[in-house]
């Protein structure tokens, strides 16, 4: 069941939002290398508790860790790791989120590790790009697949694939609500957007192809070819004035 926020639970949910999108902006500055992606989620871990609210991630479904950090191949669900030193050259995945006030928010960003490859680079160029075509889609009256579609055709056009394994999602109260937005699709098509949803929109991107398999951790999830991934994410609140990305730091 899709939940519509309020106006005021919308305010509410804005303050899990911006502490979520603090700690990915600190987990960036922690992209190093020589640093190893335990430190990073330390890092992540108490930023959040300073600001009193609590990891989202944190025993999610048993996920060990306060954040995702996927580097490279790994497309999303790395565990951090006190053994994965980044490199130079390394392309690095954070995605997190905050609990705080009784919502949650939710947002991812690939981060280069030092200077990356030019290849590394016009993947994440992309996938960041796909997700703000993603976006533009988010209005009143639109539907899911109109957002899919954008992301597809953005990111099939310049010969990258969309992984279809996983997909976007509604956030509110819950990490993961209704209703499901896939990266993928037809236009006019699946549920209708309407003022007070909010979704996370995250965009999964292949250099190669979409094919994904998760390892034998049961979380861990790479790509089949070992090309790269990239991970973009926003949550995002449809309202009558156009969509409203609510992970924006001050």
């Amino acid at each position: 069941m899709v939940v519509i926020k309020t106006a005021r639970e919308i305010s509410k949910m804005k303050d899990a939002c911006r502490i979520s999108a603090e700690a990915l902006r600190v987990a960036g500055e922690a992209v190093k290398p020589g640093v190893t992606t335990y430190e990073i989620d330390t890092i992540i871990r108490k930023y959040i508790e300073k600001q009193g609210a609590t990891p989202s991630f944190l025993g999610y479904g048993g996920f060990p860790a306060s954040a995702c950090i996927s580097v490279n191949n790994v497309v999303i669900h790395g565990i951090p790791s006190k053994k994965l030193v980044l490199k130079e050259g390394d392309i690095v995945s954070v995605d997190v989120g905050a609990y705080y006030g009784g919502f949650h928010g939710d947002n991812a960003y690939t981060f280069p590790c030092g200077s990356i490859s030019e290849n590394a680079q016009k993947l994440l160029d992309a996938t960041r790009e796909s997700l703000n075509e993603g976006i533009k889609q988010a209005l009143v009256g639109n539907r899911i697949g109109d957002i899919g579609s954008a992301v597809q055709q953005y990111v099939e056009a310049r010969s990258y694939s969309v992984v279809r394994d996983f997909v976007g999602h509604g956030v509110g109260a819950k990490l993961h609500e209704d209703p499901s937005v896939p990266n993928y699709g037809a236009p006019h098509r699946g549920v209708r957007l309407l003022p007070g949803m909010t979704i996370a929109i995250e965009p999964m991107v292949n250099e190669g192809k979409y094919q994904v398999r998760v390892l034998d951790d049961k979380w861990t999830t790479v790509t089949c070819d070992g090309k790269l991934s990239a991970h973009f994410e926003h949550t995002v609140a449809i309202t009558p004035d156009g969509p409203k990305i609510m992970t924006l730091c001050d």
